[in-house]
């Protein structure tokens, strides 16, 4: 019972208000039947006018129609007090009109002096052409474009209200954003079907006001003819003269509330006041200002038409041509330099928050002093070749790896560089500034005097030389690696063993959007009924993990699917996939046609085969070898791979299908580029070579 208490406590702080607004209706009411003074006339007639200006400049200066979404009832109630008083004045000019012009209250008897200049006839004509403005151009108009718009404004709601639960279901609004727009819609259909009807209000009021005038005037003179025995000729003077003034009294007020009914369905669905819409827009293009004061120049000069209205009427117009497109670029710089100060700022504060502290890039080179001083000083040409780097990545593995910030940091050696991948620093080397890198093969050594130091990225014997011999070792046949290649190498190599930490699931869910509708569908229904998205992100992980391209997507998803309902490990998986795209693997690693193959012997073949463990279903459940036989497998394939890649050769190595994934896991800890394949990856008609065996 608490709720009721709150709503009558609540309630009573505004009975004082409904008390006066109720007081008001029935003093409207009243005086249709209750007979008043002249003084209180005067007053009501000076408030109508007060009210019929009220209402237009509220009409001027909202920012939209809804915000006066009462019009409808004050037009009505403006109408009811227009009719009440005029059936008061009717009472009153008919009773006492006989004693003089002022019979009825000064304000009618002021009108009627000022507007008719004393000549009854000139307050008929006057009285005429301000009901036909207002009975035939505006309160028609206003009626016509009432009922348009509240027709449109009717047809336009279910695709409106379908456009609301369309933002709703996709998660641009919320409920409460929802809920809003909802009530907004029904209040805007409201307003302009109230608006329809109310247009008739103002339509009715034209028409009784010239009937009561009409009667007013008749009436009148047949009785101060026959009941206050005045002439036809006197009698006609005083009473048109009252019944026209009264006429103009209310039709002033009427004039002005059918001009703001009108200014309100006129504007539609216009944001901003009246004169914000049509000054703006009027003075929004200034040519057209300028050739209308050309005309009026010209006018001015023509003989018979007066010089001065339209020169100074052409001088305004010219000036306004002139003045408004320099304030509107003033206003555009202005509005730009607060939008750029607004962002300033926000960056700012990003920089300086605890969330851009956490954020951390997912690629990051950082650079010592010297370092930085050496490749920031070729920024563009950095810019450029990372760039074109992360276009290789995207070619050769399927994906565009993330962007890649280049800083300076005074915390590392001035001499050194960092690679990290999500904050943390996976690679760094010293950098000799100044110098050039040239990769030593076989025998031939350049004769300039140099350091011998390991190459970053593979970890190849090279040779140190100052810059000033780069001619000489060009000379000598060989190729010297700058600073800037240097770097980048070694962070190429880098990102490419780092590949599958770079696949996020945004990513891998941007990659499958843009695939064709087909495989789009496919991949919804494996990932729905079999596999999540996560799993296959798994997939796609692993198979970059041994530099695998995943750029024919859609032959991933067809193995995948091909599997996945009857097998939800994903090693399994990965090895089926690797299968159906044998032609790829074999074709990357290729050259001209030709697969260089180095074979596992049948020795460790057999001992990889006995080291698998299987359950009764024949399901391989652990790798159980001999840490001493893995030491010997490890130092033998290290002496046979090292002799064959110093050859500088491509091969790969080749395995059973079940051990592969261990030989390659044991592999990849000594050589993490080699590629290691199974017997059933090796495509059709290719042809292969084969190099040796590992025995």
């Amino acid at each position: 019972m608490a709720n009721p208490q709150a709503l009558a406590i609540q309630k009573t702080g505004f009975h004082g208000k409904d008390m006066g607004f109720a007081f008001g209706i029935v003093v409207i009411l009243s005086i249709l039947f209750l007979p008043i003074p002249a003084f209180l006339i005067d007053v009501g007639l000076a408030f109508s006018i007060a009210f019929s200006v009220l209402i237009l400049m509220v009409a001027l200066w909202i920012r939209r129609p809804l915000d006066f979404s009462s019009f409808p009832t004050i037009l009505l109630i403006a109408t009811m007090m227009r009719l009440s008083l005029n059936i008061a004045t009717t009472r009153v000019i008919l009773s006492e009109g006989h004693l003089g012009p002022d019979a009825a209250g000064q304000v009618i008897g002021g009108f009627s002096q000022m507007v008719m200049s004393g000549d009854f006839v000139i307050g008929v004509i006057v009285f005429l052409i301000l009901v036909t403005v207002n009975f035939i151009v505006i309160t028609k108009g206003a009626t016509r474009i009432a009922e348009v718009g509240a027709r449109f404004t009717l047809d336009a709601i279910p695709g409106k209200q379908m456009a609301i639960d369309a933002d709703l279901s996709a998660g641009m609004i919320d409920d409460k954003q929802a809920h809003d727009r909802r009530r907004e819609l029904e209040m805007e259909s409201s307003f302009f079907g109230s608006m329809d009807g109310a247009s008739k209000f103002v339509r009715g009021d034209a028409i009784a006001g010239l009937l009561i005038t009409g009667i007013n005037m008749f009436g009148g003179v047949i009785i101060g003819y026959a009941r206050h025995d005045m002439q036809i000729g006197e009698a006609a003077d005083v009473f048109v003269r009252l019944s026209v003034g009264d006429g103009l009294v209310s039709q002033i007020p009427a004039l002005i509330v059918s001009l703001a009914a009108g200014l309100l369905v006129s504007r539609g669905g216009q944001l901003g006041s009246t004169d914000e819409a049509v000054i703006d827009q009027l003075g929004g293009y200034p040519r057209a200002l300028f050739a209308a004061s050309g005309l009026l120049f010209l006018l001015a000069l023509m003989p018979g038409l007066p010089f001065f209205p339209f020169m100074i009427l052409g001088a305004g117009m010219a000036f306004g041509s002139w003045i408004i497109p320099r304030q509107r670029d003033q206003k555009a710089r202005a509005e730009a330099q607060e939008v750029h100060r607004s962002e300033q700022e926000e960056k700012d504060k990003e920089k300086d928050s605890v969330k851009s502290i956490l954020k951390t890039a997912e690629i990051e080179l950082v650079l010592g002093k010297q370092v930085a001083t050496k490749l920031l000083g070729s920024h563009e040409e950095l810019a450029f070749r990372v760039a074109k780097m992360r276009k290789k990545f995207a070619t050769q593995y399927g994906f565009v790896v993330p962007e890649i910030k280049v800083t300076d940091d005074i915390s590392i050696k001035d001499k050194s560089y960092h690679i990290r991948i999500h904050g943390t620093t996976v690679a760094a080397n010293d950098l000799r500034v100044g110098e050039l890198l040239v990769v030593l093969a076989g025998t031939h050594r350049p004769s300039l005097p140099g350091d011998e130091i390991r190459e970053p990225a593979f970890g190849l014997p090279a040779l140190s030389v100052p810059e000033s011999f780069g001619e000489d070792l060009k000379r000598e046949g060989f190729q010297p690696i700058d600073n800037v290649s240097v770097v980048l190498t070694h962070l190429s190599e880098v990102i490419r063993n780092n590949l599958p930490q770079l696949l996020s699931y945004k990513d891998m869910k941007i990659l499958i959007d843009r695939l064709d509708p087909e495989y789009r569908k496919l991949a919804d229904e494996i990932c729905t009924s079999h596999l999540t998205y996560s799993g296959f992100q798994a997939v796609l992980k692993l198979l970059l993990a041994e530099r695998v391209s995943i750029r024919n997507l859609h032959l991933i998803l067809e193995a995948v699917a091909e599997l996945a309902p009857h097998v939800r490990k994903t090693e399994q998986i990965v090895e089926h996939v690797r299968i159906r795209m044998a032609q790829q693997l074999c074709g990357d690693i290729a050259r001209n046609g030709q697969l260089n193959v180095l074979r596992l012997g049948n020795r460790w073949d057999l001992a990889f085969h006995q080291a698998l463990k299987r359950d009764p279903k024949g399901e391989i459940i652990e790798f159980d070898i001999d840490p001493r036989m893995l030491e010997e497998f490890s130092e033998e394939a290290t002496k046979v791979i090292r002799e064959h890649m110093d050859k500088g050769v491509p091969f790969v190595l080749v395995t059973s299908p079940d051990s592969r994934p261990y030989v390659r896991m044991i592999v990849e800890r000594i050589f993490a580029t080699l590629p290691v394949l199974s017997h059933v990856e090796i495509a059709k008609g290719i042809e292969i070579k084969l190099l040796g065996s590992i025995s």
